[in-house]
């Protein structure tokens, strides 16, 4: 799955690995990530009528917009585990859910590039959430502090790595800041699984807001780059690591909770003005850091370098083989009804024409009960959905019609074994095909696709040992309450 060195980065590369890289000629990283931004969030997407992310835009501007990049998992924990590895989470042990830990035995790309002679640091989140109380050093990098902080204390014959993190826009949102700020409702534009409501269309406004905020602290570590005359040789990476906190958004597999915005800007080895439209993963960033620093690649990332993309010239589709993309989820919140403490484990393949997701455990509720009564964790509901405005008005206008009711479903309700969408035809993910003759060929070609691949990676999900690698084990966090949920917390229910 991975490319030869030759390949990745030539010949010239071939020999700075065989001798070493000059200390001068090795580039700086800063891997900007927002929490919660999904696609297609931003003004270089068509979305400038309302949204303005002009650090963003001008990345892609300078350097490479990616049309289709998706992450690991839909859920922070694992999605950032899956980034600092290289590795889908499903390889990670209990890393592949939200609220655990990461076994120190998964070594992350900043560590190698410490190890290589690179300064790393980190800001806001980076990994997480959970416990790193078996870390010694963090894994995303050593010295914690604001860029500015990191560029006074970085030694001046050292490369850097820095993993610029934020809280934004992950809830609670201050209601009607989006307004507030001039936004016009009337223009956003709702993915097809909402119904239209100014209460949803104002809640997105104020998420947008948040995608501002985190854009205006990546322009400014931008603008500080540039005075100390370091941006010719800096990779910049900027990204979300899942969808937005929204029902059907985030902590699921559509393109509206998997589908990230990415831009990468590198002067000196990147044209700028580049579109791409090749299927990647943000599970290729470490191999891809690595590769362009020099660095040896451990044999047990799965992600691939994108050198060759970045030393083409050309937009549209640079290889081949990146034709499609795999994306997973196992438990997000522990969200279901006691004793069940499982997630809702589930597999998806996405290409140019179709999404195919596999439903494990069609039993359990994919957005978490919403009988809060009887939840594992006393009170969660709808667990796998942050609270917020937009949840709210669609459960409680569900029975306002028949759209509403199957928007409603749409986020809410159960699913079957197998969904398939048609992306010529539905774009918005919104009609199930998979019980169709006209493509019953299309989801068994697909499902044996999806299969080989996990079973080719080791997913424990697909090799039988799903329940005790990731159902099993401990979860270390909370959820969503129901509003008339007591405040007071208790202890999770009884498992099976």
């Amino acid at each position: 799955m991975k490319f030869s060195l030759i390949k990745a980065v030539g010949v010239a590369a071939l020999m700075f690995a065989a001798t070493g890289f000059a200390k001068d000629d090795r580039p700086n990283i800063i891997f900007a990530i927002a929490d919660d931004w999904g696609w297609p969030h931003a003004g270089a997407y068509g979305n400038d009528e309302v949204i303005q992310t002009p650090t963003f835009d001008r990345l892609a501007k300078e350097g490479i917009l990616f049309e289709q990049a998706y992450i690991s998992s839909p859920s922070c924990t694992p999605s950032r585990n899956a980034i600092l590895t290289g590795q889908y989470h499903w390889r990670l042990g209990w890393g592949g859910n939200l609220w655990s830990m990461l076994d120190t035995k998964h070594r992350t790309y900043p560590q190698l590039l410490e190890e290589a002679g690179y300064f790393t640091g980190h800001w806001r989140k980076s990994w997480g959430p959970g416990k790193l109380d078996n870390w010694d050093k963090h894994p995303a990098g050593n010295l914690s502090g604001d860029f500015e902080k990191f560029l006074k204390a970085r030694p001046q014959d050292k490369p850097f790595c820095f993993w610029l993190g934020a809280s934004d826009p992950h809830r609670p949102y201050k209601a009607g800041t989006g307004k507030a700020r001039g936004m016009d409702l009337g223009k956003i534009k709702l993915f097809e699984h909402y119904p239209d409501s100014e209460m949803i269309r104002s809640d997105v406004a104020d998420y947008y807001y948040e995608v501002e905020r985190f854009d205006g602290d990546v322009g400014r570590a931008l603008a500080l780059l540039e005075e100390e005359g370091l941006s010719e040789n800096t990779i910049i990476v900027m990204t979300g690591d899942h969808g937005m906190p929204f029902p059907r958004c985030k902590s699921n597999l559509y393109d509206s909770g998997a589908r990230v915005p990415m831009a990468v800007r590198w002067p000196k080895v990147i044209r700028s003005g580049r579109v791409v439209t090749d299927f990647v993963s943000t599970t290729d960033l470490a191999p891809t850091f690595l590769n362009a620093a020099g660095v040896d690649v451990p044999a047990a990332m799965t992600g691939r370098s994108w050198m060759e993309i970045f030393r083409s010239s050309a937009s549209g589709r640079i290889e081949k083989k990146r034709s499609y993309v795999l994306t997973g989820k196992e438990r997000h919140v522990a969200a279901q009804e006691a004793p069940d403490g499982g997630g809702t484990p589930m597999r998806a393949i996405r290409n140019d024409d179709f999404l195919l997701i596999r439903n494990y455990r069609t039993d359990r509720w994919p957005s978490g009960t919403p009988n809060w009564q009887n939840a594992f964790l006393p009170g969660t509901w709808l667990g796998d959905c942050d609270n917020g405005p937009a949840k709210t008005y669609i459960v409680n206008n569900r029975e306002k019609d028949a759209e509403h009711r199957l928007k409603y479903d749409l986020s809410f309700g159960k699913r079957p074994e197998f969904e398939l969408y048609d992306m010529k035809q539905d774009p918005g993910q919104i009609t199930n095909v998979a019980g169709k003759p006209e493509y019953a060929n299309i989801v068994k070609r697909l499902t044996r696709q999806l299969t080989a691949d996990l079973k080719a990676t080791g997913d424990p999900r697909v090799l039988g040992r799903g329940q005790e690698v990731f159902d099993d084990t401990k979860y270390l966090g909370g959820g969503p309450t129901h509003p008339d949920a007591p405040k007071k917390k208790r202890k999770p229910r009884n498992r099976k």
